[in-house]
């Protein structure tokens, strides 16, 4: 049989296995789209809906400098407010993700499998066949946990804080440290997973121990993709902090729903444009870092 035959044969469609998964991902899109009853001429603006989006998207052309109506005397200017706004997201953001990573860290090492089971750093002797009988429980009650973390979003957990808690910093924090702590365990048990295996494998042939072989031989071949990984959870927990500022908390989200609902559109996309320049200034920051440090 030549080599086009057997290509025909092992190609089972037509279109190719790629191309099989593309169809079945716009079908379920069009099947989702009729089971909702979803009609897009529900996304037209209604009545006067036309007039607040032109006036809206209008001011992006010109910010507001100042506020757009009187305020009491001693308040702050909205440049020196907005910055203030961005310090207390920044620190928001930094708080959380500083929990987060120690958390993730914890418990990505328990979610591993390489520790557990794989016997480059598994040990030898009786401690390698009681780390196995202890693999199992561990290994599934963690994973179990990290989805629990990370299956609840950190609006969710914000609201839910609020109501315990009342509306503190605690609780802003914490909205965000435990998804995010979730996400970063998954990730990095993965990461740990998929390191190469070579230096631990030589370290414990050379008669390192198997905590040697683990902390030394193989992850630090995993750390570089956990920080590159880090820092970007970073930047998306700034973003998570600023939109914690619509249910109350001072950051610049706070900000934006205030200037919005008093139809200071100026004002809104001044504090827009600061999130802007926050974003992207921590993007250069991080990526400078990993090209530093990780690369």
């Amino acid at each position: 049989m030549g080599l086009e035959a057997r290509a025909t044969l092992r190609r089972p469609f037509a279109i190719g296995r790629r191309g099989f998964v593309v169809l079945a991902i716009v079908l379920c899109a069009v099947a989702a789209l009729v089971v909702l009853d979803a009609p897009f001429r529900a996304l037209l603006p209604q009545r006067g809906g036309f007039a607040i989006v032109r006036a809206f998207f209008a001011a992006m052309f010109h910010p507001a400098i100042g506020y757009e109506t009187a305020v009491p005397a001693g308040t702050p200017p909205l440049f020196a407010e907005a910055l203030a706004a961005a310090r207390r997201t920044v620190v928001f953001a930094a708080a959380a993700m500083s929990l987060a990573i120690v958390a993730g860290l914890v418990l990505g090492f328990f979610a591993s499998t390489a520790w557990w089971r794989d016997p480059a750093v598994g040990g030898a002797g009786a401690r390698r066949r009681g780390r196995r009988a202890l693999a199992g429980t561990v290994w599934a009650a963690t994973r179990v946990l990290i989805v629990g973390m990370r299956s609840v979003h950190e609006l969710l957990w914000a609201v839910i804080f609020l109501a315990a808690f009342g509306l503190n910093t605690a609780s802003a924090v914490l909205a965000i440290a435990i998804p995010y702590a979730g996400t970063l365990a998954k990730v990095f048990s993965e990461m740990i997973d998929e390191a190469p295996r070579d230096s631990a494998i030589a370290m414990q042939a050379a008669g390192a121990g198997a905590a040697q072989a683990f902390c030394f031989g193989l992850l630090p071949r995993a750390l570089p993709d956990m920080c590159a990984y880090s820092f970007y959870r970073f930047e998306c927990a700034v973003r998570s902090s600023a939109v914690l500022g619509f249910f109350g908390f001072p950051t610049l989200g706070y900000s934006i729903s205030a200037a919005f609902e008093n139809l200071h559109y100026s004002e809104v996309w001044t504090y827009l444009d600061v999130l802007a320049v926050l974003v992207v200034a921590i993007e250069i920051w991080s990526g400078s870092l990993r090209r530093r440090f990780v690369a």
